[in-house]
This record gives structure tokens, sequence and C-alpha cells, in this order.
């Protein structure tokens, strides 16, 4: 696919609608593509904003004056908004439209948005792992535009040293994401991110002083 086909998927990646193809095809473009990065940027809060708005919001507004009185053409609209508040797919071919609903829904929500925006951002995967010695190490991956934060939590880890998190790629590279000194007690809760995009991490290990691997999570 060239670079124009690519592009025209930057709507249904950032609403989570890209199959495993097109999300590697798309995601190796963004790394070499500013332009797709930049508006990537811009557009980032949109899909929190369409499942802030409710279904019949934005199909009114998005229908018109007319909308009360043709109310069972407005079905088909209903039933994709709704698909997309719960699964974020099948969006390539409304993309435009649906950007124009939110836009609108926008102004008529106004402040009643603004604490839906102050929430925690969910994570876009999770993992765990555990050892039989009471190692506990968890992360949580959120996509970004300039690839992949992580959230870590761990407990029962080494006591001493410097302890680091390594994030490997498909393709056999790795990037040290994040590095913190151990703590007595064990427990950690650290921040780390990646140049490395989400749909490319193969694995994410937690290394000691000594840089031996103390905990892997595989990442499918």
């Amino acid at each position: 696919m060239n670079a124009s086909g690519l592009h025209q998927l930057l709507g249904a990646y950032l609403l989570g609608g890209l199959d495993a193809v097109d999300l590697k095809s798309f995601e190796d473009h963004l790394q070499e593509c500013p332009q797709c990065r930049d508006e990537l940027a811009r557009l980032e809060t949109v899909p929190m904003l369409l499942d802030a708005v409710p279904v019949p919001d934005a199909v009114a507004l998005t229908a018109g004056p007319s909308a009360a009185v043709a109310a069972p053409s407005t079905a088909a609209p209903v039933a994709l908004l709704s698909e997309l508040a719960r699964r974020r797919r099948k969006v390539r071919r409304r993309w435009a439209a649906l950007a124009g609903a939110v836009a609108a829904a926008c102004l008529a929500v106004g402040l009643a948005v603004g604490p839906l925006l102050g929430r925690a951002p969910q994570p876009d995967a999770s993992y765990s792992v555990q050892s039989g010695g009471g190692l506990q190490f968890s992360i949580d991956l959120a996509r970004k535009t300039w690839g992949t934060e992580l959230a870590v939590n761990g407990s029962s880890l080494p006591s001493d040293g410097t302890l680091s998190l390594w994030v490997r790629d498909r393709a056999g590279g790795e990037d040290r994401a994040c590095a913190w000194t151990a703590t007595p007690s064990g427990r950690v809760k650290v921040t780390g991110a990646t140049p490395i995009q989400l749909g490319s991490i193969s694995s994410v290990e937690l290394r000691d002083g000594t840089q031996q691997t103390v905990a892997v999570i595989t990442v499918p």
C-alpha cells in the first residue's frame, strides 16, 4: 500500500479499527511520516470525546433539523455509532462524518465533557507474571503517537542495585524503557516509555544491575 493509502488508515487506527495486517503496516508508516504523527497528535482525544457523547445526541447533530421527522432513517447511524462506542471498529468509510459529529457534539456538551476528559486513560493492554519466590511483576501498555508508555508495578523484586526495563520488538531490536534504584521493600511503581509501537512489541524484560533477566512478559 502506498503512502496515500496508508494515510487514509489514520482514522481507523485512532479508533482501534484496523486488523492485524493494516495495524502493522500503518505503525511502520507512522515511524517514517511526520505528517501522520502530527495529525494523530491533534486528534488523539477524539475517541474519548466520541465515547462521551450519547448516541442519540450525536445522531441528532449530524441529521439536522429534519431528524425528528425522519426518525426511522436514523436507525443505521444509531447502530453504527453504538458499535463504535463499544468496539471502535468498522470506521474506515465513516471517519470524516464521525469527526464532524464529534466536533458538533463538543459544542453541545460544553463543560459536561471536561470531567470525562480528566479521567485516567485506560491501558491498551495489561500483562503480569509471578514466580514461585513471590516475585510479582505487571505492566500496563498505552499506545501513544510517539511509541508506547509502560506503567510498571512490582513486588518482591531484587532489593539492591539498579533495575531496568527493556522492550524487545518483533524484529529482534531492544530499547531500555526506564531504570530505577531497587527499594529495600522490593516494591516499585514507575512509568517508562519506548519509541517502539505497541503492535511491534514482542516482550518486556526486567533486568537486575548485572543485566541478568529477572522476569519476562511475552506480548502475544
